[in-house]
C-alpha cells in the first residue's frame, strides 16, 4: 500500500468533533529538530504538507493530515524547545500530554522520532517510558542517518536499539531516501 493522497485538514489545541469520526489515528512526536515535519513530508511524497522550518519549535498545535481518506497523521508539537518561554513550553507539553496519555482519542500507532546523530536524549527517553506505560503502540524512527560517517552508523544504531528496546527501529534518512517503505508498511499494515 502506497500514499496516494495527502491534505491538511486543520490544527487544534484541545478535543474536536473531527478526532470522534473513528477515523484512525497515526500521531508523530519528536524532540524539536529531529525533523518530524521532513519526515512526514517524505512519507507523503509532498515537500510543504507539514511546515519544516530551521528554527525548532514551529509547530504549535495538533496538525491533523487525512490521508488516503482513510486515516489521520496526527502531527504533534516537538518537545524540548528550549528558545520559547517557559509557558510557551508548558503549554506545548500539556498539549501533547492531554492527546496522547488523557484525551479520550484511541492512536492506532505512535511514531517517535529522534535524530540518531544525537541518539535518545533524556527527554526521548521520557516520552518512550510514558508511551510505554500507557501501552501505545510504537515505533521509534532514527532520523538523519545521513548526518552519521559510515564507520559510526552501525555503532550508533545498535546503541539506539539497546536504548528502546524491542520496538521497531526504523533507520530514516529524508536526504538520502531512506526508510521510506520500512515506515509506510509499518503504518500502512
Amino acid at each position: 500500500m502506497n500514499i496516494t493522497s495527502a491534505k491538511f485538514v486543520k490544527g487544534i489545541v484541545g478535543s474536536d468533533p473531527i478526532l470522534e469520526n473513528d477515523t484512525p489515528q497515526v500521531a508523530f512526536i519528536g524532540r524539536s529538530n529531529a525533523g518530524k515535519s521532513s519526515v512526514i513530508n517524505y512519507l507523503t511524497n509532498q515537500k510543504n504538507l507539514a511546515r519544516t522550518s530551521s528554527a525548532p519549535g514551529r509547530t504549535k498545535e495538533i496538525n491533523l493530515f487525512l490521508i488516503n481518506d482513510s486515516f489521520y497523521l496526527v502531527d504533534l508539537p516537538g518537545y524540548g524547545f528550549a528558545k520559547a518561554s517557559y509557558s510557551v513550553r508548558e503549554n506545548l507539553e500539556q498539549l501533547i500530554a492531554w492527546y496522547l496519555f488523557q484525551s479520550p482519542y484511541v492512536q492506532q500507532k505512535v511514531v517517535l522520532i529522534i535524530d540518531a546523530n544525537v541518539g535518545p536524549t533524556s527527554l526521548d527517553m521520557e516520552m518512550l517510558y510514558q508511551l510505554e506505560e500507557h501501552e501505545k503502540d510504537i515505533i521509534i524512527v532514527a532520523n538523519k542517518i545521513d548526518k552519521l560517517k559510515k564507520s559510526k552508523l552501525e555503532k550508533q544504531l545498535q546503541n539506539i536499539a539497546h536504548r528502546v528496546g524491542s520496538h521497531t527501529l526504523i533507520p530514516f534518512s529524508t536526504e538520502k531516501k531512506i526508510g521510506r517503505e520500512k515506515l509506510l508498511n509499518e503504518i500502512l499494515n
